[in-house]
């Protein structure tokens, strides 16, 4: 996975998914899936529960490959690179692509080893208080944590845990940052303290979230992924699709379609 930055590689898209169907023990859960999510930039999802959002974005970086059963057509494409191909490392892809969960989820470390394991794990040979400090910095969290660098990390406030994990995440120095509802365990303040921090992260990395909070999507995202779901035909489950993608600030003022803007307003989700 060596590219070399050429302008047809900045220009062009990060992540692109093409054609993207994503099944369950042979039961599809996402159809069809067509999206191109620019660098240096926040694209948020949206969608009612069970409509795939966070089933799209862990295929990004391959996290639906430890689910059994679990399998995807089409193709996800990093730097114009498919993910998928068979000469490509899942774990190389995890990497470059990083995870923050709806659960914060410290190791149970000190402060300073959560950020510095993955990194040497990753072999890393720098200077480690170097790196902690910076990650630490990247996810506001220095202030709060530089005299608690030896306390364990699940000592801290769930808000500060998350900054935590959005840290780790950093110090592997990956190029994109997936956020799967990363303050839906959070109180006002600390999801504000983490939209912040997403806002200065999107200078350094393409960030992609999932989210259920409308506001927060208008507040911190660029551009917009609507997800639904219709009733499978014969099945009990639902098959999630992308209704509409576009800059946030037409997909909330002047969507294109129907069932998006029913959705916004809140007539149904």
């Amino acid at each position: 996975m060596n590219h070399t930055k050429n302008n047809s590689i900045i220009n062009s898209p990060c992540i692109s998914l093409e054609n993207v169907t994503i099944s369950y023990k042979n039961s599809p859960a996402v159809r069809n899936i067509y999206c191109e999510m620019p660098r240096g930039k926040v694209t948020a999802f949206i969608g009612p529960s069970g409509c795939g959002k966070s089933t799209v974005l862990r295929s990004i970086n391959r996290m639906n490959d430890l689910i059994d059963g679990c399998s995807l057509t089409g193709r996800v494409l990093f730097e114009g690179v498919d993910l998928y191909a068979p000469e490509v490392d899942p774990v190389e892809v995890r990497r470059r692509i990083g995870m923050v969960f709806q659960q914060p989820n410290p190791f149970p470390k000190s402060v300073y080893e959560n950020i510095a394991f993955g990194a040497r794990i990753n072999g890393y040979t720098g200077d480690m208080d170097e790196l902690v400090e910076m990650s630490l910095k990247k996810a506001a969290l220095w202030d709060e944590c530089k005299d608690k660098l030896k306390e364990s990390g699940c000592s801290l406030s769930g808000g500060q845990q998350q900054r935590l994990c959005i840290a780790r995440t950093i110090a592997i120095e990956p190029e994109v940052i997936l956020m799967d509802e990363p303050c839906s365990a959070l109180d006002p303040i600390s999801t504000l303290k983490i939209e912040e921090t997403m806002h200065d992260l999107k200078k350094s990395y393409t960030i992609i979230i999932v989210t259920h909070n409308m506001q927060q999507a208008v507040r911190v995202s660029d551009m917009t992924a609507f997800y639904n779901a219709e009733k499978q035909s014969g099945g009990s489950g639902k098959l999630g699709y992308l209704v509409e993608y576009n800059e946030t600030s037409k997909i909330f003022n002047s969507p294109s379609q129907k069932a998006t803007q029913d959705y916004i307003s809140g007539r149904f989700g």
